[in-house]
């Protein structure tokens, strides 16, 4: 039987505070699988790459999701996730994405707390980002964090910017890509949507 974890070990693995160093590398717990991740509120996370069984938690994170956090994330309104949409968000081409899960293993079956993911576009060298975290789970840093692992990992694959797609009534998205140093500029065919970006 494995032996528990000490969590009171742990109590420095806290996601990175705002600051203008929010892409040094925050100091985790690196465990077999992913890492311990400790919010401002002392509730704990694993961070690791999402995995093809991973679709029934995506599934269910859905079903917990607002109508406008759905359309923030999707940018239009969905009733549900189909099954093959979410087979495929679970199943990587590891050359051209990238996606981090936040996964809440206090509770039975583990639940998804946020998502982030990448798709690359090696022709552009750039890469198209994408950032969710539950609403219950907002205000602690944790959309800083995926949003630092995704541009980690852009760096390491030599691209020359990340970008996305963010409505402009999302100001929580709008303003923490601020601080991160992105750029904004409207989308004259797409009233209401910036595309901001980040030169790597």
């Amino acid at each position: 039987m494995t032996p528990a974890i000490d969590l009171s070990a742990f109590r420095h693995a806290a996601v990175p505070p705002r600051s203008n160093e929010r892409f040094a590398r925050p100091h985790l717990v690196r465990l077999p699988k992913g890492e311990l991740v400790q919010t401002h509120d002392g509730r704990e996370l694993r961070l690791r790459s999402i995995e093809p069984g991973d679709v029934d938690a995506l599934k269910r994170q859905f079903r917990r999701l607002s109508p406008e956090d759905i359309r923030r994330r999707f940018l239009h309104a969905m009733g549900e996730l189909p099954e093959p949409m979410a087979q495929r968000l679970c199943r990587l081409d590891p050359e051209i994405e990238t996606a981090f899960v936040l996964m809440d293993e206090t509770v039975k079956p583990a639940e998804m707390r946020g998502v982030g993911r990448i798709y690359v576009d090696l022709a552009a060298n750039s890469a198209e980002f994408s950032v969710l975290v539950e609403h219950d789970w907002t205000r602690v840093g944790l959309g800083a964090l995926l949003m630092q692992r995704l541009v980690d990992d852009c760096r390491r694959r030599g691209l020359g910017e990340i970008w996305g797609y963010v409505l402009l009534e999302n100001r929580p998205m709008l303003q923490l890509c601020k601080e991160l140093g992105f750029t904004r500029r409207l989308i004259p065919d797409e009233p209401g949507t910036a595309q901001i970006s980040l030169q790597l």
